[in-house]
């Protein structure tokens, strides 16, 4: 790799991680390609990116970005998993972990906080922007539909009265 195509990737890099929402670091070291393949197929299903690069160049496009912070972490053969939803990129890497042990997490960013290896993995629990939007608007739903039951009692109840009124005067006469 010449220097043009360095500078032109650390550009590429420093784009991609100034717009993501979460970016993890982890060793790799000891995997296949085929498990690496597997898991970038993953990370791409869910919206996000893993990245392996020599870890100078990984630095350099960390630089002016909010995660600068996690530059310490780039030490022996890392990658770095991303993507815009602050949860896919953590969720997909700590479910990989789980599944395969040579993947390491060391930690990550989101924003400007830094986080540690067990907030990468509390932050993999944490609900997803999709399923946080379904609960909101399940919330927001339940108030006119318990309004609905409740102004369509009253004719309910009458109806109920008047058919046990008839059925009480039919057996009865």
């Amino acid at each position: 790799m010449d220097r043009a195509q360095k500078r032109e990737l650390v550009t590429t890099l420093n784009e991609e991680w100034k717009d993501s929402g979460v970016i993890v670091v982890a060793h790799y070291k000891g995997m296949t390609v085929a498990q690496m393949t597997d898991f970038r197929k993953r990370m791409k299903e869910a919206g996000g990116a893993v990245k392996v690069a020599k870890n100078k160049l990984a630095k350099l496009a960390l630089k002016d970005t909010e995660v600068e912070t996690i530059s310490d972490l780039l030490k022996g053969q890392t990658c770095v998993a991303y993507s815009e939803d602050p949860v896919s990129a953590a969720r997909v890497s700590v479910k990989y972990a789980r599944e395969n042990d040579k993947l390491i997490i060391l930690g990550g960013a989101m924003g400007r906080t830094r986080l540690d290896s067990a907030g990468v993995k509390a932050l993999a629990d944490l609900p997803s922007l999709d399923e946080l939007r379904g609960t909101l608007i399940g919330l927001l739903q339940a108030p006119a539909g318990k309004i609905a039951r409740i102004l369509n009692e009253p004719g309910g109840m009458l109806a109920r009265v008047l058919a046990a009124k008839g059925s009480q005067e039919a057996t009865g006469a």
